[in-house]
C-alpha cells in the first residue's frame, strides 16, 4: 500500500467503532453496482424471521466470547 493509503487506514482504525462500521458499509455499497432483488428479498425475509424469533423469545443468544470459542 502507498503512504497515502496507509495514512487513511491508520486514521480510520482510530475512529470509534460506529464510525468505522458506517464507513465500511459505505465502501461495500460503492462496490456493488447491481442489486440482485432475489438475494435482497431473501435477506429481508431472513432478517424479518430473526427479529420475530427474538421478540417471541424463541432463540437463545450466545455472547460473542462464547460464540468465538465455539468457532475454534
Amino acid at each position: 500500500m502507498g503512504n497515502e493509503l496507509n495514512g487513511i487506514l491508520e486514521k480510520v482504525l482510530n475512529m470509534p467503532q460506529h464510525q468505522r462500521a458506517f464507513l465500511a458499509g459505505q465502501l461495500i455499497d460503492s462496490l456493488e453496482h447491481q442489486v440482485d432483488m432475489d438475494i435482497e428479498t431473501a435477506w429481508q425475509n431472513e432478517i424479518h424471521k430473526r427479529v420475530l424469533q427474538a421478540k417471541e423469545g424463541a432463540v437463545t443468544y450466545i455472547p460473542w466470547e462464547g460464540a468465538r470459542r465455539n468457532l475454534s
